[in-house]
């Protein structure tokens, strides 16, 4: 069975850094796609960044370019988003997703498995 744990969720202010991590478990991380989804409050989910099974490509929702970073660290089947400069509109539940897709693009159709969430609240 495969399963996504998120980490790393909390209260930040406004312009500070936070860094989600994802610990894939119960199948070959190296043969999976990795991807951030985020949904707000009274919002429907959305994609925020995904990763491809080599980590040698990225790919971002344009509203992130520049402010999140994903990356993956196959030996320790873990998947980052590292995020910068964080907004009161980035108050999100933040979802780690996999999918058998080993390169994108990605979307949340093709997401196989998703972990349960980690909430971001950023106050205004």
């Amino acid at each position: 069975q495969v399963q996504l744990v998120e980490s790393g969720g909390g209260l930040v202010q406004a312009g500070a850094s936070l860094r989600l991590s994802c610990v894939l478990s119960g199948r070959t991380f190296t043969n999976v796609g990795m991807g951030w989804f985020r949904q707000a409050p009274g919002k429907e989910r959305e994609f925020v960044a995904a990763i491809n099974w080599s980590g040698v490509r990225t790919y971002y929702a344009d509203s992130e370019k520049g402010r999140f970073t994903i990356s993956r660290d196959n030996a320790k089947n873990t998947v980052y988003l590292e995020m910068n400069s964080l907004k009161p509109e980035d108050t999100a539940v933040y979802y780690c997703a996999g999918s058998r897709r080993s390169s994108g693009p990605y979307n949340a159709d093709v997401m196989d498995y998703w972990g349960k969430g980690t909430l971001v609240t950023v106050p205004a």
